[in-house]
């Protein structure tokens, strides 16, 4: 199940409002912002897993992903964009 994280209605983020432990039902409650990590799109945050799997080398994510380093670098340096704005709201 995808964590949605856009509020249906408005469209602002969304923050946790309550978790609870499956073990033994302790359930806490408040207003939590969820982690930037969180905040990006399902293809963002595999693009990150990835290139930490590739052990940084957008060189060998290319490789694995058949697309050219410029395809892969401008991926990148768009989703760096993203994340330095995430990062100012």
């Amino acid at each position: 199940m995808k964590l949605p994280i856009i509020c249906p209605s408005c469209e602002s983020s969304l923050n946790v409002s309550q978790m609870k432990c499956n073990n033994c039902s302790t359930e806490v409650n408040g207003n939590y912002e969820l982690p930037l990590y969180f905040k990006l799109n399902r293809d963002e945050q595999d693009f990150i897993l990835e290139f930490f799997l590739s052990s940084g080398s957008i060189k060998e994510m290319a490789k694995q992903a058949q697309l050219s380093y410029p395809t892969m670098r401008n991926q990148m340096d768009d989703l760096i964009e993203k994340i330095k704005n995430l990062k100012t709201i």
